[in-house]
C-alpha cells in the first residue's frame, strides 16, 4: 500500500516526525529529572474502590465520618504539590457523613434496601469546576466567572447525591473546557502525580489527578473531544464516555450551542476501579438506564475484537509511542490467548487520518458563536487579537492556548459550507460503517492519545494529538479509558480507549473489567527518593 501514499504526505510526515522528536528533546532539556516526589499512600481507606467503601458503611464496618476524613487528609497533602482541588466543603460534607451513619444505624432501612435505593450512600465525590455543584465555585476556568457558584447541582451530580454520594471538593480544569491542559488564569496549573513536570491533560485534568493520587473515592467528569478519556489515560485511571444523549448535560458550562453540540457532549464516570463505572453510569443515565441493559450479562467469550494500533497517520498527529504500541500488543496477545485468534482481529480504517479535520467541521453549528463567544462568558466575542497583544505584556486574564484555540476556532470552516457538508457526509459514512462492524457484540480497542503524559506546554506543539477521542464523540459512540497497570519506560500510565456501538456501553465496561483483572489497572503513583 505505500506506494499509493503521495511522495508529498510521505515527506512531511517525516518532517514533522523530526520537528517532534526535536520538541520533546527540548523539552526534556528544560524540565530534566521527575518533579517533586508524592507522599506515600498509607491509609488503606484510600486503596478501596467507592463500591468496596459504600458497602463497608452500609454494613457499619466503616463509618462514613471515617471515610470522608481519610480523603479529606489525603486531598491536604497531595494537592499543595498537584493544585488538582480548587474549592471545597468539607464541614458541609462531614455534617452530611454523620447524618448517613446516623440513618444506618437507625435500622431504618436493611443493608440490602440501602444497596438498592442508595448504593454510595456515604461515600465522597469530587467532580470538576464546570459541572455545577450548589454552592460550590462554577467558573470553568474563566476568570470573568471567579465569583460565580452554582445555584444548583447538575442533574448527573443531583443523582448522584441521591443515590448517598458525598460532594467534597471541586477540581482543575482548562480555560472554558477546551484544551487539554488544566491551566487557567483563575486557580493555575495542575500538575500529574507520576511526575508534576507532566500534564494531567484537560478539561477534566484535576479529577483524573485527584483521582490518581488516591484523594477521591470516584467522581465525574465531562467530554466533548476527550476532556474524560484523555485525562483517565495520562492519570492512569478508568473514565467512560457513555453513548451520545444518555446522561443529562444539564449543569455543564459553558453548554452546547446547538442540539448536535449537545450530543457529541458526555458527563461520565471517572474512577481508579473499573467496578465503579456500571453503578455510576446506572445512577447518571437516570430514566435512560434502561436502554442501555447495563444488567444483562455480557459473554466475553462471544464477543469480537478489533483492535487498531494507529490512526494511520493523520496530518500534524504524532505517530503513536513505542510505549504504547507494546502496550496494545500485550492487550490483543492476552484476548488471543483467553479468547481465540478467531475473535481478535486488525483492522485499518483509512477515515482515522481525518479524525481531527471530521471534528472541527462537526462541532461548528449555525448559532454564529464561536469560542470568542465562550471566553466572554456567553456575554459576547472577545477581541482575541486584542487579547493576544495585552498577554505579552501580562495584561490579559486570558490563557496564551485559550485565545490561539479562538483564532484557530475562527479560521475553522463555516457551518452549512461545502466542506461542512462534506466532513457531515465523512462522519456518517464513518459512523454507518462502524456500526456495521461493531454490532451488538463487537469493540474496538484503539489508542487514547498518540503519546504518555506530555511536559507542561508541550501540548502547544501537538494541538492535534486530540483526535484519536475527539472522533468517536462526534461519532456518538460509547468509550472507555483503560489503565494497563505497569507503567512505561518514563514511569507514566499506559492504556487503550475501548469503543462500542450505540447504547452498549456494557460491553465497553465488561471488557474493561477484563483488562483490569489481567494487567492490574490503576497503578499507585512511585514514590520518589
Amino acid at each position: 500500500m505505500a506506494q499509493n501514499v503521495p511522495l508529498s504526505r510521505v515527506v512531511g510526515s517525516y518532517i514533522f516526525g523530526l520537528l517532534q522528536a526535536c520538541i520533546r528533546f527540548v523539552f526534556r532539556l528544560i524540565y530534566g529529572a521527575k518533579g517533586e516526589s508524592m507522599p506515600p499512600i498509607r491509609d488503606p481507606i484510600l486503596l478501596e474502590s467507592a463500591s468496596s467503601l459504600a458497602r463497608k458503611i452500609r454494613n457499619q464496618e466503616l463509618s462514613s465520618v471515617q471515610v470522608l476524613e481519610s480523603f479529606i487528609r489525603r486531598i491536604k497533602e497531595v494537592n499543595p504539590i498537584l493544585n488538582c482541588v480548587v474549592d471545597e466543603r468539607y464541614d458541609q460534607a462531614l455534617q452530611e457523613a454523620a447524618d448517613a451513619d446516623k440513618l444506618i444505624k437507625s435500622g431504618q432501612y436493611t443493608e440490602e434496601e440501602l444497596a438498592k435505593q442508595k448504593p454510595f450512600l456515604g461515600v465522597p465525590i469530587t467532580t470538576k469546576d464546570c459541572i455545577s455543584v450548589k454552592g460550590m465555585l462554577h467558573t470553568a476556568g474563566l476568570y470573568d466567572r471567579r465569583e460565580v457558584r452554582g445555584s444548583k447541582d447538575a442533574d448527573a451530580m443531583a443523582l448522584m447525591r441521591k443515590a448517598g454520594a458525598i460532594p467534597i471538593a471541586l477540581t482543575n480544569v482548562s480555560e472554558v473546557c477546551m484544551w487539554w491542559e488544566s491551566n487557567n488564569t483563575v486557580h493555575g496549573r495542575t500538575r500529574n502525580a507520576y511526575d508534576t513536570n507532566r500534564i494531567v491533560g484537560g478539561s477534566s485534568g484535576g479529577e483524573g489527578c485527584i483521582q490518581s493520587a488516591a484523594a477521591s473515592a470516584f467522581g465525574l467528569g465531562s467530554d466533548i473531544g476527550g476532556s474524560i478519556r484523555m485525562p483517565a489515560f495520562f492519570n492512569g485511571i478508568f473514565g467512560h464516555k457513555p453513548s451520545k444523549l444518555v446522561v443529562s448535560n444539564a449543569g455543564q458550562f459553558p453548554a452546547p450551542f446547538s442540539d448536535e453540540q449537545n450530543s457529541f457532549l458526555g458527563l461520565g464516570p471517572m474512577s481508579r476501579f473499573a467496578e465503579d463505572l456500571r453503578p455510576m453510569l446506572r445512577i447518571m443515565s437516570g430514566e435512560k438506564a434502561e436502554q442501555l441493559n447495563l444488567d444483562k450479562a455480557v459473554d466475553l467469550s462471544k464477543m469480537k475484537f478489533f483492535y487498531q494500533e494507529s490512526d494511520g497517520g493523520g496530518r500534524l498527529v504524532s505517530s503513536v509511542d513505542a510505549d504504547l504500541r507494546q502496550a496494545m500488543q500485550r492487550v490483543v496477545q492476552h484476548l488471543n490467548e483467553k479468547f481465540g485468534s478467531k475473535q481478535v482481529e486488525r483492522i485499518q480504517l483509512p477515515e482515522f487520518r481525518q479524525s481531527a479535520a471530521i471534528w472541527f467541521a462537526n462541532m461548528r453549528d449555525d448559532s454564529g458563536h464561536g469560542f470568542a463567544f465562550q471566553l466572554g462568558n456567553l456575554e459576547h466575542d472577545i477581541n482575541t487579537y486584542w487579547e493576544l497583544f495585552k498577554w505579552l505584556f501580562g495584561a490579559s486574564k486570558h490563557t496564551f492556548i485559550g485565545l490561539t484555540t479562538a483564532i484557530m476556532d475562527s479560521a475553522q470552516c463555516k457551518h452549512g459550507s461545502p466542506k461542512y457538508d462534506h466532513m457531515v457526509r465523512k462522519r456518517n459514512d464513518l459512523r454507518a460503517e462502524l456500526q456495521r462492524l461493531l454490532g451488538d457484540n463487537g469493540v474496538l480497542i484503539y489508542p487514547t492519545h498518540p503519546t504518555v503524559a506530555p511536559y507542561h506546554n508541550e501540548p502547544i506543539m501537538r494541538p492535534i494529538n486530540f483526535a484519536y477521542t475527539g472522533i468517536v464523540n462526534v461519532l456518538g459512540f460509547p468509550a472507555t479509558a483503560v489503565p494497563l497497570g505497569k507503567l512505561g519506560s518514563e514511569g507514566l500510565p499506559l492504556g487503550v480507549q475501548v469503543i462500542a456501538n450505540f447504547n452498549e456501553d456494557r460491553l465497553c465496561l465488561a471488557v474493561a473489567e477484563e483488562l483490569e483483572r489481567a494487567f492490574g489497572g490503576w497503578a499507585r503513583p512511585q514514590i520518589m527518593v
